[in-house]
């Protein structure tokens, strides 16, 4: 099977080319066929004033690319320039890991991908603005 598989909760929202798509009252897995379809699962969604780090707002854009607010291709510059940034910053194995995987997700235009790669940098990056108070 080929394509992106989403495996949805019980009454779950899916935003999927701009229209919301909410799961029924039974756990479901939706296979998506349709090449560089723009998906956000919205309990992922950041809320703008929500966007205050680096890593946020990096994630931020790249929903923006996701529900069709911004152009992935006005946006690639801000994202990768976001990355770079973020690769000052992050030194450990695993963060570097992240960060270049999520590269290569946007190279290919793989903007789902790379949203799901970056978000698992927000923790690391709570904990570094913790110590940092």
């Amino acid at each position: 099977m080929t394509g992106l598989i989403l495996k949805l909760a019980p009454n779950e929202r899916v935003l999927i080319n701009g229209a919301v798509i909410e799961n029924g009252d039974r756990r479901a897995k939706i296979s998506i066929r349709t090449p560089n379809a723009n998906i956000l699962r919205l309990k992922d969604a950041i809320h703008p004033e929500k966007a205050q780090t680096p890593v946020s707002r990096t994630c931020y854009i790249l929903q923006l690319v996701l529900t069709g607010d911004a152009a992935a291709d006005e946006a690639h510059d801000q994202i990768i320039l976001g990355l770079e940034q973020l690769s000052q910053v992050f030194h450990d194995r695993d963060s570097r890991n992240i960060l270049a995987m999520t590269t290569d997700s946007i190279v290919s235009k793989n903007y789902y991908h790379a949203l799901k790669q970056l978000r698992e940098l927000l923790p690391r990056e709570a904990r570094m603005l913790s110590v940092q108070r």
